[in-house]
């Protein structure tokens, strides 16, 4: 890669592909060749570099100067001023929001430089349809060295040391979840990488598979040497038709260069992984209704115990990570898990990946320590609230998580301190409101969500999220009554004790929390048919004025 001059990253996730950077690319390369300078310069297609709503983005190096909204007739420009005459195009160069003064390089814009990328390392940065530039990134070292140097119990224990834990939205002990499945004795043994992220709002799997993608491949690979697995399989949702391509793309190089297949690195290890494609059902999310789906079944929830570990797919000992939690495996192994353990919190190590969203200026995918306060995520590295405007509240954790209002923007975002306060970090959805959302309609929202998405095995979840949705239809129609709150508490309560599977027992947050800490603004509605956003159209907006 170093005999190039200079490299032009075009930003190829799936939000720049729909505004169409393949054009860019294909520009690039065109107007490269026509100045002579395709001996010099390389165009790269990459995947998400994050800033999402800046695209199409090109990325220069190794200057590091991203210009942001470019398109195809912007590219003679580019090439003839930066890279021919070494002079920036500063109409296309971000623009700090607050002072309007240009920030050629991409590390120093406010997005970037408060984030800490373990998992996103090569997003962005590497051709994901490339296998050379994932191995001149360190790529399949790590496999090779627990293939070459480390006993099964001593990778085990590195995950375990690291702190790691299922960025899936449980947040079990990796390390451990990796243990149980050892232990197991039945063989054959499995490996599944969960890459069914349904929530709305959330493409952090999604982009690591259309960037990074062998950098799941290799984790896989490193799990079942782990446990004794010799067979993977990534579940993957149809409507990530970019991901499977680059995956599908990425199984085959690696079997070609032998990182997949029979006696990998002469070591006698056997390891293969293969794509199982569902359709798109939310509850394939819960990690039982996966294995169901993967054997043709309906995806629908299995009673645990037994666990996964034990009694998973086909019957037999399976261990289930996300795609999140496999991408910050090969780090783990190569850096170590003492400086793994060295980001976060005492509890919750390492780093996160947010996709920010919602009313904040800057939106797309933010990796940031695990402690990071909220505060920080939506100020410093989302730059604030659109049109100064007030914040209202964030959702995180995606229609099973809760709403944080803005007297806990300072607390701290990792699994312990969000569930003191009734959220959860989830897989990593975080939608931004402002004052122009009615919260009432937003907990309406989420419900109607997983209420639809329920697979109806339970009557908990299948009958009460019906039942709330219902209740929350009509007070956002002004037909609430007092007593309403107190039903939909005890419905809340009922459903997260009772339902089968974690996705039935969270359903409720978005609902609860939206009660605890807006329960002024529900009762606004039921008492003063009022919605105070202006969202419920058959509510007034302003207050009732009392005529003497």
């Amino acid at each position: 890669m170093n005999q190039w001059r200079a490299q032009v990253l075009v930003c190829a996730g799936a939000g720049c592909v729909s505004c169409g950077c393949r054009a860019i690319r294909d520009a690039f390369r065109q107007k490269v060749a026509r100045h002579g300078l395709q001996q010099e310069v390389k165009v790269i297609e990459t995947g998400c570099i994050g800033s999402c709503n800046l695209g199409p983005l090109v990325l220069i190096n190794p200057e590091g100067v991203l210009y942001h909204k470019v398109a195809p007739q912007d590219v003679e420009e580019i090439v003839v001023e930066h890279l021919l005459n070494g002079r920036l195009v500063d109409r296309l160069l971000y623009k700090d929001p607050s002072t309007g003064k240009a920030i050629p390089k991409m590390e120093d814009m406010d997005f970037f430089k408060y984030q800490q990328k373990i998992v996103l390392r090569n997003c962005g940065l590497i051709d994901p349809n490339n296998i050379e530039e994932y191995v001149a990134r360190d790529g399949y070292r790590a496999l090779s060295t627990v293939l070459t140097s480390m006993t099964r119990e001593e990778v085990i224990d590195a995950v375990i040391r690291s702190g790691l834990r299922g960025r899936g939205g449980a947040g079990f002990p990796t390390g451990l979840k990796w243990k149980f499945a050892s232990q197991s004795r039945e063989t054959p043994k499995y490996v599944v990488c969960n890459a069914d992220e349904g929530d709305p709002g959330a493409f952090m799997d999604r982009s690591v598979l259309e960037g990074d993608p062998h950098s799941v491949i290799e984790a896989m690979a490193i799990a079942g040497y782990a446990i004794g697995a010799s067979q993977g399989y990534v579940y993957i949702r149809a409507e990530y038709p970019l991901a499977i391509e680059r995956l599908s793309r990425a199984i085959e190089q690696a079997r070609e260069h032998k990182y997949l297949g029979k006696n990998i690195f002469g070591t006698g290890f056997d390891f293969d992984v293969e794509i199982r494609i569902g359709a798109g059902a939310f509850v394939c999310g819960e990690e039982t209704a996966l294995l169901n789906s993967i054997e043709g079944r309906r995806g629908e929830p299995r009673p645990r115990p037994p666990f996964p570990a034990q009694k998973g797919l086909f019957g037999l000992p399976t261990l289930i990570n996300n795609v999140e939690t496999f991408a910050n495996i090969p780090v783990i192994i190569l850096k170590g898990a003492d400086w793994f353990a060295r980001f976060g919190t005492e509890k919750s190590k390492g780093t996160k990946v947010f996709a920010l969203a919602g009313s904040v200026i800057n939106t797309g995918l933010v990796e940031v320590p695990m402690g990071t306060t909220l505060r920080d995520l939506v100020y410093k590295i989302g730059g604030g609230i659109k049109d100064g405007k007030k914040f209202k509240a964030a959702q995180t954790g995606g229609p099973s998580g809760g709403c944080i209002p803005a007297e806990y923007l300072d607390v701290p975002i990792d699994y312990e301190s969000l569930a003191r306060i009734g959220a959860i970090v989830g897989s990593g959805g975080l939608i931004i409101t402002d004052e122009d959302t009615c919260i009432v309609d937003f907990a309406r929202f989420f419900m109607d969500f997983t209420q639809s998405e329920s697979c109806g095995k339970c009557p908990p979840c299948r009958i009460g999220t019906k039942r709330i949705l219902e209740i929350l239809v009509r007070i956002t129609q002004g037909r609430g009554k007092e007593d309403d709150l107190d039903r939909l508490e005890e419905l809340c309560v009922n459903i997260k004790d009772a339902a089968l599977c974690g996705l039935g027992q969270t359903a409720p947050n978005p609902v609860l929390t939206t009660i605890k800490y807006f329960r002024d603004e529900y009762l606004e509605h039921i008492r003063d048919k009022h919605c105070r956003a202006g969202v419920c159209k058959r509510l007034r907006k302003q207050p009732a004025v009392k005529i003497s």
